[in-house]
């Protein structure tokens, strides 16, 4: 099924600095509704993540971005605040649900998607959230070559991405806490991993998604995806799947794909959630391309890759735990 690009989407907008902002709690998130985006404006395009920085988060899209989570339309990270990732989720719940699909918040999805459950819980923060912490990481490709293991930085960073949420997102719903171990604190509720059989991916370069789809052809999943860049082109037509891979390695090689600063010599860079390519590597049957995690979540679909498929950490293992090899990933322009 081809799905048209979102050209012509408007943005939800949130409160502006003028107007009051809701009390930002677990509460509030608990208690949102949703239907109060319905009415919102829309915010002129160009609208970018710097003013973020105007408006606090926004209770009732937390509240939408982890219910469309559960519902197998990934928003990508949860932040509450709305984007083209938000509308390219709701797009694939519309086609999922056999709504008219235009990307919009609407009485139907409202309706088709809400379910009246409490979308944020609790976690116990362990010692052993705390012994799998990292030094910093160095950007240099030749100096990560000389760790061994790329993985969090911080505990608010490691809890942010197993419970799909911005890090200062998960820092803003628990004020002044340490994440020390003993510590209880409030995570969204996305759900359990998707489960099933994929048998064909879609990777859709002006939708900027990944689309996965059963024997029946039926849409089970979708992800927020950066494919490619201008510098850096996917590949075009259809590949296989080969091989799955967790906590890949990954070859850096500048005379077959890009050069990083001044490293001009092939260097085996250790895996970990925070090395090039994130905690998966799906291989495809195009040498040296994939699909794969990141380091850096927020950036999907905001900056270009390395012509691979890029996706976010849990969104790429989730997809990974339902492919097997010979599974067709077809390049949609």
């Amino acid at each position: 099924m081809r799905l048209a690009p979102l050209l012509s989407l408007g943005l939800l907008a949130l409160a502006t600095p003028a107007i009051a902002q809701p009390t930002f709690t677990a509460e509030a998130v608990n208690a949102a509704d949703i239907a109060t985006l319905l009415s919102t404006p829309a915010r002129a395009p160009g609208w970018t993540p710097a003013s973020r920085r105007e408006v606090a988060p926004d209770p009732a899209m937390v509240r939408l971005q982890i219910l469309l989570d559960r519902a197998g339309t990934s928003p990508g990270v949860i932040d509450g605040y709305d984007g083209d990732n938000v509308r390219k989720a709701i797009f694939a719940f519309e086609t999922m649900r056999g709504l008219p699909a235009d990307g919009q918040l609407d009485d139907d999805v409202l309706g088709a998607l809400e379910t009246g459950d409490q979308v944020i819980g609790t976690y116990e923060v362990t010692a052993d959230d705390i012994a799998a912490i990292v030094p910093s990481i160095p950007s240099d490709y030749a100096e990560m070559a000389q760790l061994e293991f790329l993985g969090y930085t911080s505990v608010s960073e490691a809890l942010g991405e197993r419970f799909h949420m911005a890090e200062k997102l998960l820092v803003a719903l628990n004020p002044g806490s340490g994440f020390a171990p003993g510590d209880t604190v409030v995570v969204a509720a996305y759900g359990p991993d998707l489960e099933g059989e994929v048998a064909r991916i879609e990777a859709d370069k002006s939708l900027r998604q990944v689309r996965a789809y059963d024997a029946e052809d039926r849409l089970i999943a979708a992800y927020p995806a950066t494919i490619g860049s201008e510098d850096n082109p996917s590949p075009t037509g259809t590949h296989i799947v080969e091989a799955v891979a967790p906590m890949p390695n990954y070859t850096y090689n500048p005379k077959i794909n890009f050069q990083q600063g001044d490293n001009t010599s092939v260097l085996t860079i250790p895996p970990g959630p925070n090395g090039p390519v994130g905690s998966m590597w799906i291989d495809l049957s195009e040498p040296t391309y994939g699909i794969h995690g990141t380091p850096e979540p927020a950036k999907i679909d905001k900056t270009g890759s390395h012509g691979c498929i890029r996706l976010t950490n849990w969104d790429a293992n989730e997809l990974a735990a339902m492919v097997t090899p010979g599974v067709p990933v077809v390049f949609l322009d």
